[in-house]
């Protein structure tokens, strides 16, 4: 079973960017739709982007034109550009196949922007 690990999240300024990147432990060539979601304090987890395994990709409104999300197939990794981060994209940061699967979610990264 593949395991997922996010990794990239920090403090950073409103404005500021961050990279975040998802490791599979296994292969992730045959998944089709990987993803991104975040879960902000006492709110729903939500996916902010997707990626198809031929590189289709979905955003958000909310992030639509500050994030892009990549993958790479031969590392095994899906990546999240996040550019002009403002106070509201504070949040654990996950990634999960779409739609999610229960047993894949990891221990998330922590985003937190804030002057």
């Amino acid at each position: 079973q593949v395991q997922l690990v996010e990794s990239g999240g920090g403090l950073v300024k409103p404005g500021g960017s961050l990279r975040l990147s998802c490791t599979a432990s296994g292969s992730i060539f045959s998944i089709n739709g990987m993803g991104w979601f975040r879960q902000a304090p006492g709110k729903q987890r939500e996916l902010v982007a997707s990626i198809t395994r031929t590189g289709r990709t979905n955003y958000a409104d909310s992030v639509k034109g500050r994030f892009t999300i990549s993958r790479d197939n031969t590392k095994n990794t899906v990546y999240l550009q996040m550019n002009s981060l403002k106070p509201e994209d504070t949040a654990v940061y996950y990634c999960n196949t779409v739609p999610w699967n229960p047993p894949y979610w990891g221990q998330g990264t922590q985003v937190t922007v804030s002057s």
